[in-house]
């Protein structure tokens, strides 16, 4: 299968990388031009290391023309955060074809940013938006081009935009990760299994002291402590309860299953947590006022998550707790500033309008 993957961090290396070793043709699009000369220069190569070793492959492309990135492809892959998606949708909006479908992992919504920017390109095709609760992969780059994958996902609720296009979506996202994909509905369901949100606020603002304080910090090893352990899962209750109170049903994914050893497996399956820590890669420095963990995680999931909750009627004190807390270190009004559905351009509908907007699209 043809795949376009847009975007030059960890997870779109992770992605391009593994997608190639799985048999796709995959091309490669980044905004840097300077950084797509370095990459051609080196064959367009990437090494993935994961438990099995090091594995070099080369994709076929790799381009800052979005036009040549996308044509033809069946899936457009876009796991760059979420601070970066009204661009990336503005640039591939004039370009989408019949049939291709755009998947986001995670997508706090942004499916519905990559959707709204075809439409307001003047574009018709008959695309699909997809989004889904984490990346596919545990990763962080340990060069330019060499991605090392710690864990692999084993499942991922997918949710899709329009409900109308799902089962084409999903069966081509599950082309590329087969035996992964699972169908929670719509992309708002898909939203509101971002896990970010959920398990890095309370880490970033719990650790706040020891982040500044050392060069280096696993906020996952050491800043994974009981009490912000209650809290994250308090968080996730947050979360949990918009998700029913909208009328989607489980599984919902609480990240309490993240951490345990029995129960229902969560999206990293069992023991990642551990892996994770065991890797050395999470120890890391993080600038709090920079970090995406504050500025996609905090104020933009955080932000949505609060805006959701006052549409379906839930009580979010936590999450607007954090997004204060992370706001007030920034200097910065996360939820004013965040994304809602206001922000959206949603703001005037009601449960029923956006019901029938999730289902049948712009039309």
């Amino acid at each position: 299968m043809r795949i376009a993957v847009l975007g030059g961090g960890n997870g779109s290396f992770a992605a391009a990388g593994d997608l190639v070793l799985a048999g796709h043709e995959v091309r490669l699009w980044r905004r840097d031009a300077a950084a797509v000369a370095a990459h051609r220069a080196a064959g367009g190569r990437i090494v993935v290391k994961d438990f099995n070793g090091r594995h070099e492959v080369a994709v076929a492309l790799v381009t800052a023309d979005m036009a040549q990135a996308v044509r033809d492809a069946v899936l457009i892959l876009c796991p760059a955060p979420a601070t970066a998606q009204a661009d990336i949708a503005r640039a591939l909006a004039p370009h989408l074809a019949d049939g291709q479908v755009v998947f986001l992992p995670p997508g706090t919504f942004g499916s519905l940013i990559f959707a709204k920017a075809t439409r307001a390109a003047g574009n018709t095709a008959d695309a699909a938006f997809a989004e889904t609760g984490t990346l596919p992969w545990l990763t962080r780059k340990h060069g330019p081009f060499e991605p090392a994958i710690t864990v692999r996902a084993r499942r991922l609720p997918t949710g899709v935009f329009p409900l109308t296009r799902k089962d084409h979506a999903l069966a081509v996202i599950s082309a590329a990760f087969p035996d992964v994909i699972e169908d929670c509905g719509d992309a708002l369901s898909g939203a509101l299994m971002n896990a970010g949100p959920i398990i890095h606020p309370p880490l970033i603002t719990m650790n706040a002291g020891p982040l500044e304080h050392f060069e280096r910090w696993d906020i996952h090893k050491e800043g994974t402590q009981p009490a912000i352990r209650r809290v994250t899962d308090a968080l996730d209750a947050e979360r949990i309860a918009v998700r029913v109170a909208l009328g989607y049903g489980a599984p919902h994914f609480p990240l309490a299953n993240h951490y345990a050893r029995d129960g229902e497996e969560w999206m990293y399956g069992r023991g990642s947590h551990g892996r994770l820590t065991d890797s050395g890669d999470w120890r890391e420095h993080i600038v709090l006022t920079a970090h995406r963990y504050m500025l996609e995680d905090t104020r933009i999931g955080l932000s949505f998550l609060v805006s959701v909750g006052a549409l379906a009627g839930i009580e979010t004190p936590l999450a607007r707790a954090f997004a204060a807390i992370g706001g007030a270190v920034c200097g910065a009004d996360f939820i004013a500033g965040g994304r809602t559905l206001a922000s959206l351009g949603l703001g005037d509908l009601d449960r029923d309008g956006l019901q029938l907007l999730l289902r049948e699209g712009f039309r």
